[in-house]
């Protein structure tokens, strides 16, 4: 698993960022002056570990596109406890939602690392999915994909531990693709791993421990499970 404590210190010209922008999955099959005319007005921050990007109950002016490094998307429950909704990296979107129905934000969004974040002005955004039929198709795509995801977690709320952790380290593995060195994902802190599974820490610990052979410095197999792109089989 990657380390979210240590991201690339690259610094790209703005070339290099325009032509990155470009390559993202959202930008995918749209004619390439489309393109440049949306990303014409974006501005790219960095942002230290541990810092809010987004809040809820902000109104929705931008559009946000993850370069590097690794964030969150919390709520609370009526208990005030905080639920993690997703993490994201490197070629995500968020922030979409708030512009498309023009109500304010529901859920913050925090680093998890330092990252770099380009801002899209919302109407450049919305422009954009009113010109060109491939922006409208990929973000009913990615919708889709993340009510697929909700589904699937909420399905496994009855399963054991054991299969939700796991299903918790695929649900990243496969939001993120494959990079150049395999599949990556966040050495996440088990606490955050505790919000997306529903699971006390404890739990969480418990369970990763548990999963790792006796003696051995090697990932745990329950990682490796996701890593193969199964999980392990519920408990009877």
């Amino acid at each position: 698993m990657t380390d979210p404590a240590h991201p690339s210190t690259h610094s790209p010209t703005h070339q290099d960022r325009q032509a990155q922008l470009a390559e993202l999955p959202f930008f995918r099959d749209i004619p390439p002056v489309a393109v440049q005319r949306a990303i014409a007005r974006v501005v790219v921050r960095q942002h230290p570990a541990h810092q809010p990007i987004l809040l809820e109950n902000d109104w929705g002016n931008s559009v946000y596109l993850v370069l590097s490094g690794w964030l969150k998307i919390r709520t609370y429950n009526f208990d005030g406890k905080e639920v993690t909704l997703n993490v994201l990296g490197t070629g995500e979107m968020f922030g979409e939602m708030a512009p498309l129905d023009r109500v304010p934000r529901s859920t913050d969004v925090l680093t998890l690392s330092e990252a770099s974040v380009a801002s899209l002005p919302a109407a450049d955004f919305l422009h954009l999915l009113e010109t060109e039929a491939a922006a409208g198709i990929h973000l009913a795509r990615l919708l889709a994909k993340r009510l697929r995801q909700v589904n699937r977690r909420l399905r496994l709320r009855e399963s054991d531990s054991t299969a939700r952790v796991a299903d918790v380290l695929l649900f990243i593995a496969e939001s993120q693709g494959v990079g150049p060195q395999g599949i990556e994902i966040p050495n996440l802190p088990h606490r955050e791993l505790s919000g997306l599974s529903g699971l006390a820490r404890e739990t969480v610990t418990r369970v990763l421990a548990n999963s790792k052979p006796k003696g051995s410095s090697s990932a745990p197999a329950i990682a490796m499970c996701c890593v193969c792109g199964t999980a392990p089989p519920s408990k009877p």
